[in-house]
């Protein structure tokens, strides 16, 4: 498991408008794109450096392409990260303000401390 992994894909994905609206509407598409052209690159390094090992597991890659963020959270991924990305791809399916942001809180709240370690 790679919660460094994790949060690099919610990061990177949020600071992108049309990866967003990609994993909106492609989730699968999306995952298995993003694992085999960016996964290995070094974040934020512009100079062609890459790795060759970080992967998702089957239980990561599955709970980004069910947009599962209760999952994500128990895996360590960083709440903060899947809020504002999942935000950005379903609060306009919302009618009420903040109606998304609470329902994200709710489904959050069966979680008790010490909550799952995200530090990367």
């Amino acid at each position: 498991m790679s919660k460094y992994l994790l949060n690099k894909f919610l990061f990177t994905v949020d600071r992108d408008p049309e990866l967003v609206e990609r994993y909106r509407a492609d989730p699968r598409g999306l995952v298995e794109w993003w694992e085999s052209t960016t996964a290995n690159t070094l974040l934020n390094c512009h100079s062609g450096e890459a790795s060759t090992w970080l992967a998702f597991t089957d239980e990561e890659r599955e709970a980004l392409i069910a947009h599962d963020h209760v999952k994500l959270f128990s895996l360590g991924s960083h709440p903060f990260l899947t809020l504002t990305l999942f935000i950005a791809m379903f609060e306009r399916d919302n009618t009420s303000p903040l109606e998304y942001q609470k329902a994200y809180g709710a489904a959050l709240a069966g979680f008790t401390l010490p909550y799952p370690d995200i530090t990367t």
